[in-house]
């Protein structure tokens, strides 16, 4: 593995740390993007029983909010709890835009990876031409320099590549996930707010 690296020339190192941070990323966010852990299946119907009960305490609430995501949005809603549906709904709408910019964290940093692998690629297949048009000299092509060259291009070229793909799919991936899963927690918010407010009629 080290020989393919020295054959690809300096141009490889800065691809090589763009995977291992690619590769870091993708890891924490297949931890951490988890259907159980943002919404679980269970934690409406819990909140919509502790608002029934009429037992909302401050510590209740404070215990839902670090449960998880959807426990942050449920939350706001209870702190709402006898606010107008309007006022509700909009301290619903704050809590998960705050939401959504948690889940879509380190996102950014994958799609530029994604996007910028196959250009660190090509930068890298520029600097093995440049190298094979200067082994040219009067006396003809020096043979080591013109295959160092060839190296260089094609090997920063696949890794580009190699990098570029697999992370533009879990980008994609993890995009979809977070969109999927920010829909359903403004439905079941929504599903919360209509009971209180049809409790309440």
């Amino acid at each position: 593995m080290l020989a393919i690296f020295q054959a690809a020339g300096w141009p490889i190192w800065p691809l090589l740390i763009a995977s291992i941070v690619a590769l870091a990323l993708i890891v924490e966010r297949l931890m951490y993007l988890r259907r159980s852990r943002i919404i679980p299946k269970t934690l409406l119907d819990e909140v919509v029983r502790v608002y029934r009960s009429g037992n909302i305490t401050a510590e209740i609430i404070d215990k839902l909010e670090k449960s998880s995501q959807l426990g942050v949005v449920l939350s706001a809603a209870l702190r709402n709890v006898n606010a107008p549906r309007d006022v509700m709904k909009e301290s619903i709408e704050e809590a998960g835009g705050a939401v959504a910019h948690d889940l879509e964290r380190f996102l950014t940093t994958l799609g530029t990876i994604a996007t910028l692998a196959p250009l660190m690629g090509l930068f890298g297949t520029v600097v093995g031409m440049i190298e094979i048009f200067g082994s040219q000299n009067s006396s003809g092509a020096n043979p080591a320099q013109l295959a160092h060259g060839i190296s260089t291009a094609l090997y920063n070229t696949g890794f580009g590549l190699a990098i570029a793909m697999p992370t533009l799919v879990f980008y994609r991936h993890f995009r979809a996930l977070v969109d999927s899963f920010v829909i359903d927690m403004e439905q079941q918010a929504v599903k919360f707010v209509d009971i209180v407010h049809n409790t309440r009629k």
